[in-house]
């Protein structure tokens, strides 16, 4: 914009801006323009030589797992260490059931005996289909006898014993009688305490004689006028009775071994 003297308006400032405002010079004339200030030269922008040597990336490092701080475990062993968790409660065992009982056994036979000896016969039931008589010790040699006579069990199978050393009376006594006239087998018990003896029963049956022999060797039992009662599986220097059950399962005479076979025992 021009004034009319020819000369280029200087354009007021604005009071209304800035800190200083500028006031017109007396007699109106505006200031001289303020001389503007020389550009700078411009500065010649020269690009970085180029490196004649190849600058090759380096490649980046693998990864390196964490190492644990001390007293702290890895995750892998942080997660074995953890207890398994607890298995599943097992059901209860469904109860145990009962075994066969013993049934009253009745019979003629029975009732015979009972007749005549009372409280000496005990019992006499049948279990398994087994038929048995527990009787009195005092009145055993004459059972035995009666069996054989008046109710022809003629044949003696067998005579064994039972070991319960928790009981008053430890010993069951166990005759195993058979009738070839009625086909029938029956078992005669009775029981005695450790110590004590019973009457023979090889006068009845000639079988009994190494029955109760064996009787006697595997468990201590004596048998009253006996022709020969000895030992008849271990030899009769052996200490003990095997199949008591106060006879330890490996024991063997160590004194008898050493004098016999000149070793010590291998049990």
């Amino acid at each position: 914009m021009w004034d009319r003297h020819g000369r280029e308006a200087q354009k007021m400032p604005d009071e209304t801006k800035g800190p200083n405002p500028v006031s017109p010079l007396p007699g109106g004339d505006a200031p001289p323009p303020a001389k503007a200030a020389e550009p700078a030269a411009p500065q010649s922008h020269t690009p970085p030589a180029k490196s004649e040597t190849p600058v090759t990336a380096k490649p980046a490092e693998a990864t390196k797992p964490a190492t644990p701080a001390a007293g702290q475990k890895s995750a892998p062993a942080a997660a074995a260490a953890k207890p398994a968790a607890p298995a599943a409660a097992k059901p209860a065992a469904p109860p145990k059931p009962e075994g066969p009982k013993p049934d009253p056994w009745e019979s003629e036979l029975v009732t015979r005996l009972r007749s005549q000896y009372g409280s000496g016969i005990k019992e006499a039931s049948t279990y398994m289909g087994q038929k048995y008589l527990v009787v009195d010790p005092a009145i055993l040699y004459e059972i035995l006898l009666r069996m054989r006579d008046d109710e022809l069990f003629d044949y003696c199978v067998d005579i064994t014993a039972v070991h319960y050393p928790k009981r008053e009376a430890q010993f069951d006594i166990v005759y195993v009688l058979y009738s070839f006239h009625h086909n029938e087998r029956v078992r005669v018990k009775t029981q005695i305490k450790d110590g004590e003896s019973v009457r023979t029963a090889v006068e009845i049956w000639p079988t009994a004689n190494w029955l109760e022999r064996e009787v006697y060797d595997m468990f201590g039992i004596t048998f009253d006028g006996h022709p020969d009662l000895k030992r008849i599986l271990l030899p009769d220097g052996w200490k003990g009775h095997p199949l008591r059950k106060d006879y330890p399962i490996l024991q063997q005479d160590q004194e008898w071994v050493q004098i016999n076979l000149g070793i010590e025992s291998g049990q």
